[in-house]
């Protein structure tokens, strides 16, 4: 029976491609559709009659007419659903609030979640990467065990009017019968807000279930492998679910954690499907093997628009089109969704890696990057240097993060790197010279700067112990799967706040 069902669940996966080869082949099409979508359900609005909606006809109009907007743009209309306003931002009724913190913001941010939302896009979403999973792996048995998925949890109680919580918690407490099916552990384990704990129960509850597939944040999701094998008293998770064939992660860059995911799952065999889901909405899946871009989804809800990053920050940046994207440039992805966020700077940076089909690439944050004296390191270099200097030395990362390294005279003289390994480098002194040779090879400005040491001296690495960052996001109350890890700063606060710990 369970070969039937999986079978019969592939092909049927396999059946709805076409759906996605649709804006594959017609991206600019499609998401004149969804343009024209939005801006239907949109004009009636409290925020579509201030910005005269009705009289929108075209991207140029849209362009000129509608500004580009951050959270607190919509933070009086949020606090006014919350109060049971409705139509403000969208058409129809909004009582899911999706709890977002980012990568650094000390402040929660509550994301509106309408039913379109859902339903088109996070779970359309859901099922699209699973279509073009068994469309890359026709042998497949996805469908024959649970897919363990590591979400978050709910802040609402059952008599609230309005649901808040992380947006896996939102998603994974209105699955459709079928999907529920296949998800574990059970619903009550993995809503739990006490994530310590959770961890614990989740572990508990699924080591001796057939867990076929995997779903979460690498930094998390490792941390619940760990406390499986510790429960267990197995060498590797590959002898707790031998039918464990992939891991769908998201959230960080997977890059520095690959050498942890090899020691954890020595499995030749066992795949890695990255993708692009967030508070606001489902946005790339991974449709090739062995590569770590996605194709942007052009048909769930959303509309895009770039605006490359050196232009963050001016009164008047330039925004581009889908059409006029170029490959290998970095982009800040600005967004308008079927939720009633409108031309919304969510703060993620992408690069284009092809046009035919729309794939894409993370490379880091708006906010996250170091640039004090024109190296402009972002993340996706330090990742790829990090990974560099980690294969060469034999090691393992668990978190870093980095920001300037100030003289007595608070001026910048080369960046400071706090990282907590795994499994630390055979030779420390070496990793540091490795590091820097990487960044130098991934990032030009920053070769340039580094010139005789003339005005960036080599980086300077604090390692720390075994749960340093655990303890910082425990402190700031920030334990949980939708928190990560700020990688780079341009500032030293957060730098100055682990260092007060060890």
């Amino acid at each position: 029976m369970t070969k039937l069902l999986n079978f019969l669940a592939c092909q049927f996966m396999r059946s709805r491609y076409s759906q996605i080869a649709r804006f594959v082949d017609h991206p600019l099409e499609v998401q004149d559709e969804v343009f024209h979508r939005l801006i239907a359900n949109g004009k009636n609005t409290e925020w579509g009659k201030k910005y005269n909606y009705a009289d929108i006809k075209t991207w140029s109009h849209y362009n000129k007419q509608v500004p580009i907007n951050e959270y607190d743009s919509f933070l009086p209309y949020i606090q006014r659903m919350q109060k049971g306003e409705q139509n403000l931002l969208w058409n129809t009724p909004i009582k899911m609030f999706s709890k977002s913190s980012g990568t650094s913001g000390n402040t929660s941010k509550y994301i509106p979640v309408s039913n379109e939302a859902l339903k088109q896009c996070h779970y359309k979403g859901g099922v699209d990467m699973l279509i073009l999973y068994c469309n890359m792996y026709s042998a497949t048995k996805i469908f024959s065990g649970y897919n363990l998925a590591l979400g978050g949890s709910k802040q609402s109680s059952p008599t609230d009017p309005f649901y808040c919580g992380d947006v896996s918690a939102i998603i994974m407490d209105n699955l459709p019968q079928w999907a529920e099916h296949f998800r574990a552990p059970k619903r009550e384990i993995a809503l739990m807000k006490e994530w310590e704990q959770k961890l614990i129960r989740m572990a508990e509850s699924t080591t001796k279930q057939n867990i076929v597939s995997l779903a979460g944040v690498p930094s998390w999701m490792a941390l619940l492998l760990q406390r499986c094998l510790d429960i267990s008293h197995k060498n590797n998770i590959n002898e707790v679910w031998e039918n464990l064939e992939v891991y769908f992660h998201g959230g960080v860059d997977f890059l520095p954690y690959k050498q942890k995911y090899k020691l954890l799952i020595p499995n030749d065999n066992m795949r890695y499907v990255n993708v692009y889901n967030a508070s606001e909405g489902y946005f790339g899946i991974q449709d090739q093997k062995n590569v770590s871009d996605m194709l942007l989804l052009l048909n769930n809800g959303v509309f895009y628009e770039f605006i490359e990053t050196s232009q963050i920050g001016t009164d008047n940046p330039k925004v581009t089109q889908l059409a006029d994207v170029e490959v290998g440039k970095n982009y800040a992805l600005l967004i308008s969704t079927n939720a009633g966020l409108w031309r919304y700077l969510i703060g993620d940076t992408v690069t284009f890696t092809s046009k035919s089909p729309y794939r894409i690439q993370i490379t880091g944050r708006t906010k996250n990057y170091i640039n004090v004296c024109g190296e402009e390191l972002i993340e996706d270099n330090a990742n790829q240097a990090i990974k560099m200097a980690c294969t060469e030395t034999n090691a393992s990362i668990k978190e870093y993060t980095a920001a300037p390294y100030l003289s007595k005279h608070n001026r910048p003289i080369g960046h400071q790197w706090i990282i907590e390994f795994d499994q630390e480098p055979e030779d420390k002194e070496l990793f540091e010279t490795l590091l820097d040779e990487a960044l130098k090879k991934v990032n030009s400005d920053y070769e340039a700067k580094r010139y005789k040491n003339l005005i960036l001296q080599p980086p300077h690495i604090t390692f720390v112990a075994n749960g340093t960052f655990m303890k910082w996001l425990k402190d700031k109350n920030k334990l949980g799967g939708q928190y990560k890890i700020p990688r780079l700063k341009n500032s030293r606060e957060i730098v100055e706040e682990i260092l007060k710990n060890i």
